[in-house]
């Protein structure tokens, strides 16, 4: 189901079979995501960072749209993954997240994100990305990741 991972160590693999093959996640390091996941990225010959999810039944609100919640935790999965080349393999943490729901998502709906480091300093990141299905709105988020030093 998975192969090796790439040149920054921080625990994320290629998928190798399924809908998101040639994706990579980081399955199993973090308990909640693996719960609420599965989550997907990949970074594109240019650089830029995509990310994915499938919206599934378990993800909905009683309205029948994607929960809030459930696009939230997706959004903070983002972060990392659109700011892993600044922040590297070491730890880090999220310290901040805004978000503004702006459209619905559905059962079945291929969720993306796409967003961009505004800023990395020594130990903050910010981040910016906007979580779309076909290309329509459904988050605007921002948010700041702290590296943390490792104390030896």
């Amino acid at each position: 189901m998975y192969g090796e991972g790439d040149e920054i160590r921080d625990g994320a693999v290629e998928v190798l079979d399924g809908p998101f093959a040639g994706w990579m996640t980081w399955p199993d390091t973090d308990p909640y995501e693996s719960l609420s996941g599965p989550y997907f990225f990949k970074a594109e010959p240019d650089g830029k960072v995509h990310c994915a999810m499938r919206a599934e039944a378990r993800h909905m609100n009683g309205q029948g749209s994607i929960h809030g919640g459930a696009l939230m935790t997706f959004a903070d999965f983002s972060l990392f993954a659109l700011s892993r080349k600044e922040r590297g393999a070491g730890p880090s943490v999220t310290i901040s997240m805004n978000s503004e729901f702006v459209g619905p998502a559905v059962i079945g709906d291929l969720v993306i994100c796409t967003g961009e480091v505004i800023r990395a300093g020594g130990s903050l990141v910010f981040i910016r990305g906007m979580i779309t299905v076909e290309e329509r709105p459904v988050l605007n988020f921002s948010g700041v990741i702290k590296k943390i030093r490792v104390r030896t």
